[in-house]
């Protein structure tokens, strides 16, 4: 029997228009959107719809609008596929809360809403620090850490093979990029984002978050939802909120999760929410993997298709 994981997006997925053509297609999903705007006091559904591209890129609200965005498709798939059967979720850092919802370990409301101040506080954090990122190319990981540790920056993102991103102080960045570059690398990207996420910059949003969390039900998971932190499944629900303040100065081990859930037997993924990222990493860790998304009504129809 094919194992399938739901995978979810995580923050620099945002575009400007994304969810409109399935709000506008279908009533279920304009109804997820008019929910999303009464729990959370807002239009955020006009931000993604509509932009401007300055407000959305706002960590306030990229993460909540990434959330619902995913979560939409989500319902969907289930929606036109109601014998759907998956395994596991996963998400990519702020995906690991969409990956959570979905297997039932808090509401709908709760998690948007705990996102949104999740974003708000990262969002403060980046105000207080001058940090950034950056993607190396074709940089081994170990060479990728000698180069951190020289340059006084940290792993963040351990995406696929060839693909790792570093955080820390703008300045120990630009240096940590030479130093990448000196040693091999084939690009050395810096990142257009607010600051230094899943870096030790980020400690200021941990006691804001954890008090967000003790203030919501969570609840053990329906299927095995995997850590970004340990690349492992989560455990009872106390760990679950502490891995999710954890999270946001952790590296986002991806590539070992995903390599977890191969060695598991999973063949298929469903990648839920704007953009391709996680397609893409999926391609250079293991090729041979069925690898499917719903972003919007072209690639629903694609998806349905395939899984008829």
């Amino acid at each position: 029997m094919r194992k399938t994981a739901l995978l979810f997006a995580g923050q620099g997925a945002q575009v400007v228009g994304m969810g409109k053509d399935l709000a506008e297609k279908f009533p279920s999903a304009k109804a997820w959107f008019d929910r999303a705007n009464a729990a959370l006091g807002y239009d955020l559904a006009a931000i993604c719809f509509n932009g401007p591209d300055d407000e959305l890129t706002n960590t306030e609200n990229a993460q909540p609008g990434i959330f619902l965005v995913s979560w939409v498709c989500f319902e969907l798939l289930k929606e036109k596929v109601p014998n759907l059967k998956y395994e596991a979720t996963a998400g990519l850092s702020l995906g690991e809360f969409t990956a959570l919802t979905a297997a039932g370990a808090m509401s709908f409301e709760d998690g948007l809403c705990v996102v949104r101040q999740r974003g708000k506080f990262m969002q403060e954090a980046c105000d207080t620090t001058r940090g950034g990122m950056a993607a190396i190319i074709g940089l081994e990981e170990a060479t990728t850490r000698e180069v951190c540790a020289e340059a006084g920056v940290v792993l963040a993102n351990l995406n696929c093979p060839g693909q790792l991103v570093i955080s820390g102080e703008m300045g120990k960045i630009a240096k940590a990029c030479e130093l990448a570059k000196a040693k091999g690398a084939k690009r050395a990207i810096p990142l257009p984002v607010a600051g230094a996420y899943h870096s030790p910059l980020m400690a200021g949003a941990q006691p804001k978050l954890q008090a967000e969390l003790t203030k919501i039900q969570i609840a053990s998971p329906a299927v095995p939802v995997i850590s970004n932190v340990t690349a492992q499944a989560h455990g009872a629900p106390a760990d679950i909120a502490a891995r999710l303040v954890g999270q946001v100065t952790s590296s986002v081990l991806w590539e070992k999760s995903m390599c977890g859930l191969l060695a598991q037997g999973f063949t298929r993924f469903i990648e839920l929410g704007p953009g391709t990222a996680l397609s893409g990493f999926m391609k250079r860790i293991d090729k041979s993997a069925q690898m499917l998304n719903v972003a919007d009504t072209g690639s629903l129809e694609i998806t349905l298709k395939a899984l008829a």
